[in-house]
């Protein structure tokens, strides 16, 4: 089996593109990434162990540190200030329950309800939470005194708009609020300023092409120390194999306490998907990504963009078009939404350009 470190020598776009086997022209990124070959047999094979009674603990443990210090590398943040856990909203409630009474927490319109609930069901459950949504272009000049926290994703998921990173950071810090940047459509193509973030959760199973039950929080050490270990289990503890019976209590003293039991297939499948991406390395992604989707907007007639997600209105029926012609995309917020990763080609983009050839019902 191929197995990607972080030793490894770098791998231009065509090469990693070789892991991949595809059996259609995938724009569909922003719902779920392809697994390169050597993440789907890591996988894969580990459930075959299970099946014949030798899967491995210490092994599944390995892939969990594995991708907590690859996530790490890819952010620029120390792996012991990474937590790992199965879903965003896992992290974001965490955030939600730290908040003291009357807090003011200002959030982007429209924007993935994994961020938001958390705060409304607690604004509406116990009525101590002030939640304002705005504008995302916006929303830094509505970062005014008394804005205890605001949570935004970098990208948004139904239209590839990115969040006013540079001026939000300097929002915060003039009126003291804390940011939490939600990765999960941005890690893995797009430069991340992780490391003057207050925190940032990333669920790892779309761009960053792990199986699905995987998802990080990185941040600063102030901002993790503030989050109660509300869910602690067994794999929190300080020494994990020796915090699985009885009192005291005895969390890890670092990210690690925010830690929830691994579903070790995933993350024995997301480890290898880590490394190539490292390998790669995220300026390339964010070039080539950028290129595919500015090459779809300008054979349907738009102008050049910053995001590799693409957003159009289209006629009834279009996304079964295309997946009628090999062609996979999705439809959010009654939209076609395609995105380009680094195993999309130009023939691909050409192909979904003519497909969609008289079915653009209007330019955004």
């Amino acid at each position: 089996m191929t197995v990607f470190t972080a030793a490894g020598e770098r791998l231009a776009i065509e090469e990693a593109r070789a892991q991949f086997r595809a059996g259609v022209a995938y724009l569909d990124t922003p719902t779920y990434g392809l697994p390169p070959r050597a993440a789907h047999e890591a996988m894969l094979a580990s459930e075959r162990d299970r099946v014949t009674g030798r899967m491995s603990t210490a092994d599944a443990g390995e892939a969990v540190e594995r991708s907590r210090a690859a996530f790490g590398r890819l952010m620029g943040v120390p792996p012991e200030r990474v937590a790992i856990g199965p879903q965003v909203s896992y992290f974001v409630g965490l955030v939600a329950a730290s908040l003291r009474p009357g807090s003011r927490v200002l959030v982007a319109d429209g924007d993935f309800t994994s961020l938001l609930f958390p705060f409304l069901e607690r604004a509406e459950r116990a009525g101590d939470l002030v939640v304002r949504s705005v504008p995302l272009e916006r929303i830094a000049e509505r970062v005014e005194p008394g804005v205890d926290l605001v949570a935004v994703s970098a990208v948004q998921s139904a239209d590839g708009r990115i969040a006013p990173m540079e001026d939000l950071i300097g929002a915060a810090r003039a009126h003291g609020a804390r940011i939490l940047l939600d990765a999960t459509q941005a890690a893995g193509w797009l430069p991340l300023p992780a490391d003057r973030v207050d925190l940032l959760v990333c669920g790892a199973y779309k761009w960053l092409l792990s199986p699905r039950g995987t998802c990080f929080l990185a941040g600063s050490s102030e901002a993790l120390a503030a989050l109660p270990a509300l869910c602690a289990g067994w794999y929190a503890g300080e020494r994990v194999w020796e915090s699985v019976y009885g009192a005291p209590l005895r969390l890890a003293a670092d990210a690690r306490r925010l830690d929830l039991s691994p579903a070790w297939q995933s993350w024995m499948g997301l480890a290898p998907a880590l490394e190539l991406l490292g390998r790669v390395g995220v300026p390339a992604i964010h070039r080539h990504n950028v290129a595919m989707a500015d090459r779809f907007r300008a054979g349907l007639g738009l102008p050049p963009g910053e995001s590799a997600i693409v957003s159009v209105p289209v006629a009834e029926g279009t996304a079964e078009v295309l997946a009628g012609a090999g062609v996979a995309a999705s439809m959010r917020a009654g939209r076609l939404r395609c995105g380009f990763h680094l195993y999309t080609t130009e023939e691909e983009v050409d192909r979904a350009v003519e497909l969609l050839s008289g079915r653009v019902v209007a330019r955004p």
